[in-house]
Order: C-alpha cells, then sequence, then structure tokens
C-alpha cells in the first residue's frame, strides 16, 4: 500500500550503510541506494526528526561449526559511509544479528522520543531491512518502506521483500513520494 502521510513522530531508519557492505555487488547500485537515503535523512533532520542510523559488527552467537562468510574483514568494514552525513544528534545502533531491534538500544531510544512510525532504507533488502521492519512491525509501529532505497544482493530476494513481506507489514512508496510528504 502507498504511503498517504507521515505521523508527525516518524524517524528514518538506515540500516547497514557500512563501508564493508555497500562495496558488496547488489542488483541495484548501492551508491543510489546511498544517495537516497543521504536525501532522506537530511529531509528528516531538517524537519528534526530522528535519523537512526544502524551497522553491524559482527554475528549473533549460535552455529559455530563454521567460519562467517566472507573472511576477515577489514579495519573499516562497519564504518558508516560518510555520504550519509552523520550528525552528532543521529541516533548510532550497533547490532551483532540480521535485525536492528533484538540486543540494542533501538526500541527504547524510539520510545523516548515518542515516535510511531519508521521509515526504513539499506542494504540488503531480504536480510538487515526486512528483520528491521518485522520487529518494527510487532513492537507497534507503523512501517514505511522506501522501495527505492534498498537493495540486496540477490535480485529475486530483494523483490520477494518488496513486492509480497513489506506490503504486508506496512507501506511502501518512493523516496521522491516520502520526501513530498516531509515537505
Amino acid at each position: 500500500m502507498p504511503a498517504t502521510t507521515l505521523d508527525p513522530r516518524t524517524a528514518l531508519v538506515v540500516v547497514d550503510l557500512q563501508k564493508g557492505i555497500t562495496s558488496s555487488d547488489t542488483a541495484h547500485p548501492a551508491a543510489d541506494i546511498i544517495r537516497r537515503s543521504a536525501d532522506l535523512a537530511e529531509a528528516f533532520r531538517a524537519k528534526n526528526l530522528p535519523v537512526v542510523l544502524v551497522r553491524v559488527t559482527g554475528g549473533a552467537p549460535g552455529r559455530t561449526e563454521g567460519p562467517a562468510g566472507g573472511g576477515q574483514r577489514p579495519a573499516d568494514w562497519a564504518d558508516l559511509v560518510p555520504e550519509l552525513g552523520r550528525h552528532d544528534e543521529d541516533i548510532i545502533v550497533t547490532k551483532q544479528q540480521w535485525g536492528a531491534f533484538y540486543g540494542t538500544q533501538l526500541d527504547l531510544e524510539l520510545r523516548r522520543r515518542g515516535i510511531t512510525q519508521l521509515v526504513l532504507t539499506g542494504i540488503a533488502t531480504s536480510i538487515g531491512v526486512e528483520s528491521t521492519a518485522r520487529a518494527a512491525h510487532e513492537h507497534g509501529y507503523h512501517v514505511t518502506v522506501a522501495t527505492d532505497a534498498v537493495t540486496d544482493r540477490d535480485g529475486d530476494a530483494h523483490r520477494n521483500s518488496v513486492e509480497k513481506i513489506f506490503p504486508r507489514l506496512g507501506e511502501t512508496e518512493t523516496t521522491e513520494a516520502i520526501l513530498k510528504l516531509l515537505a
């Protein structure tokens, strides 16, 4: 369902736009996802609405039979991309699993600010973004996904999330339409 309005207390949640993830091959160019996310972040900040920058630094404990994918990571792998223009007032969430809620302070940070709706962007659509969207829905937030500001390494997984999963969790919309709702 397309977005028709944004709650007065909406936050932007940018998932895993960090050097080690944005440098991977994706179904849609990561540079476009970064640019659209940065445009949304700038607009949210201009309206004094929270911007949450999520990054992943490892994996959750669990099965340990095999090595983590990708081998040894470079020192700057978890650094947020500079194009996001990080501000001091941005909320930074560091996670160890796919979704941004479990094992973090995200829900507490949002509730302290009276947030009722989340706009989501990021990489990977079917992993970090979808896991965060599902948890946000379960926590009672209104969920909107900026469908042209998300991508995945797997095009089929991306399409499944955008076409089948996200519409069941909330609203889907383009960056341009969300920016117009903010104006």
